[in-house]
């Protein structure tokens, strides 16, 4: 939504709805999280351009592409219940590429909610976005996403792209999603300081790194990427609807694998779309309340090879940019909101229970969830290409005895009152491989902590939230004679602080809704001497009059401050946003103290 003059926005809207309060009720609203933006008459303007911000990719700045091979162009109108659309694909020809990247274009005009999408590349996911919510003059927007680290699949001839993106088209909702898909491919072997091994997976986390050779043979692409994903009817993701439910694929790897690391990407959506903010059913059973978003402010992605659990993650709350307070995400969107972010689990310790020619079940589920969270996963596999099968052997040493350790209180009086909720995750595995690379061992060291603090106020129409998400793991790789020939320390810290007020009104049962927002991104990498380090803060502050789910108007402001350093160089910026306007943007690549 956008004013004419935006200075006075919300003072003017203060004024007005102070006028028409009406006293606080035990039957409002219980806290709405997700909008779509009412558009009021304006005069007519060009399409708006949408960001998220990141870094941008080094090589792309170095050079221009080998080649451009445009993959994939569809209207989204009504595609809810539909299966992924799809089309051929085979890498160009006569092209000489080391590096390739994912352009994903999007445009929308009308009144539309945000949706989710995803691009998969053989039954591989490459990307998992969601989309801004259009206004009627029009938005655009690009993810840009390097993709080298599937360059096993990319080599493949006559293979599948598939794109889903559900969207619902009628009288009110008249948003179609315009979406262009289009892989950049880049030959950066002779350009000074890029080498093709020299990357870092998790692009929102780290950005691409240039920490030289020192990452080694273990930082290339895998040699092989098996998807662990559905049949496609639905999605190639997998939809979770309950706590209990495991979805999953049985897949046999080569005996000649020498190292296995497990990618998963994960979103939420309905009654979980705000997990962290959900009280427990205590809570809404006490109250009467008929909200189905309980259950409590903790979840977490649970791996399990068989029986196994093996792996698992708390992800980083993506805020869709229907969520919360849809005008804090106009034109900047929320971190991840574009590109979200996966997350790798080494399971190679794990090879000596794989490596037995045997199928095996890899299955993903949510602990503590309700419906519904969309999952799956990619194994990538590096191969020992000069060894024979059974010349491979592995082992688990130690599968470790995990500690896991989960505190939940609660004190309610009424519709006020606070609930809090404590867990700790701790384990160490390791296994050897013996390979022509020699018989190595690896360790993985792994502590996860996690805190979420809800309080309900004034009759519950203040609520306030705090969490924070703590990770730490270390993978040792050592010789036959303990001889530590690589460490990986990765840390990563989820912050998050947000208060929602609502005041109802007497006037056409509106709630003029106010709303703080402080989320960040922390995360540092080290191996051996070298370093990787982000930082990606937002705070937002903003309130809006709401009819329902309806945002009829309202002002907000986004503060961004995005700050990256590793060996070679910095990439910092800031951002200002206020009632769908940039106001600043300043980027340098100047290093400034130390992270």
């Amino acid at each position: 939504m956008r004013s004419s003059d935006d200075t006075p926005f919300l003072l003017l809207l203060l004024l007005f709805f102070f006028t028409f309060i009406a006293p606080f009720s035990s039957s409002l609203p219980q806290h709405h999280s997700h909008f779509i933006k009412h558009t009021l008459p304006h005069n007519s303007n060009p399409p708006h351009p949408y960001i998220e911000i990141t870094r941008p990719l080094t090589f792309t700045n170095l050079t221009t592409p080998s080649c451009s091979l445009p993959l994939f162009t569809y209207n989204f109108g009504n595609t809810y219940g539909l299966p992924p659309v799809s089309v051929p694909y085979s890498p160009p020809f006569n092209c000489s590429w080391t590096h390739v990247v994912l352009q994903f274009n999007a445009s929308c005009k009308g009144e539309q909610y945000d949706r989710i999408a995803a691009v998969w590349l053989d039954g591989a996911e490459l990307l998992r976005t969601s989309t801004a919510e259009p206004t009627d003059d029009g938005i655009y927007w690009t993810v840009t996403k390097d993709i080298t680290k599937y360059t096993s699949i990319l080599v493949k001839e006559n293979i599948t792209l598939s794109v889903m993106l559900e969207n619902l088209v009628n009288d009110i909702f008249t948003g179609i999603y315009h979406v262009n898909v289009t892989f950049l491919y880049y030959d950066v072997k002779n350009v000074t300081g890029i080498k093709l091994d020299n990357y870092v997976d998790n692009g929102i986390s780290m950005g691409v790194s240039k920490l030289g050779s020192s990452l080694g043979s273990d930082d290339r692409p895998a040699d092989l990427v098996l998807p662990i994903s559905a049949n496609g009817d639905n999605g190639l993701w997998f939809r979770i609807e309950s706590e209990l439910e495991l979805c999953g694929q049985r897949v046999v790897i080569p005996r000649n694998t020498i190292k296995a690391v497990m990618e998963i990407y994960v979103s939420f959506h309905g009654n979980d779309e705000f997990w962290y903010s959900n009280p427990p059913d205590s809570y809404i059973q006490m109250n009467n309340l008929t909200t189905k978003r309980g259950h409590g402010a903790y979840r977490e992605v649970l791996l399990k090879i068989d029986d196994y659990l093996v792996g698992s993650l708390v992800p980083f709350p993506v805020v869709f940019t229907g969520g919360i307070n849809p005008l804090f995400w106009e034109p900047v969107v929320s971190i991840g909101a574009f590109d979200l972010p996966s997350y790798d689990i080494d399971l190679t310790p794990f090879l000596g229970l794989l490596l037995d020619d045997k199928a095996h079940f890899l299955s993903l589920g949510v602990a503590d969830s309700v419906p519904f969270w969309l999952v799956d996963g990619n194994l990538h596999l590096w191969i020992d290409n000069s060894a024979l099968p059974c010349q491979v052997h592995a082992k688990v040493l130690d599968y470790g005895t995990p500690m896991f350790n989960i505190e939940r209180s609660s004190s309610f009086q009424g519709l006020d009152g606070s609930c809090e909720i404590d867990m700790r995750r701790k384990s160490k595995v390791s296994g050897w491989v013996n390979s022509t690379s020699g018989n190595l061992t690896t360790i993985v060291s792994r502590e996860l902590k996690f805190k979420n603090k809800i309080k309900f106020y004034l009759n519950g129409t203040e609520k306030r939230v705090k969490q924070n998400v703590r990770e730490k793991t270390v993978v040792s790789v050592l010789s036959d004679t303990g001889i530590t020939i690589s460490r990986t320390t990765m840390k990563k810290i989820y912050p998050l602080s947000m208060t929602t007020r609502n005041l109802p009104s007497s006037e056409n049962d509106t709630i003029l809704m106010f709303t703080d927002l402080v989320h960040e991104w922390r995360a540092k990498k080290s191996i051996g001497g070298l370093s990787i380090s982000l930082i990606n803060r937002q705070k937002c502050s903003g309130g809006m009059v709401v009819q329902d789910h309806d945002v009829l108007f309202g002002g907000a402001t986004t503060q961004q401050t995005y700050s990256y350093r590793d060996e070679v160089g910095c990439y910092s910026r800031i951002i200002l946003a206020a009632n769908a306007t940039l106001i600043n943007d300043t980027a340098s690549s100047l290093c400034a103290a130390s992270l």
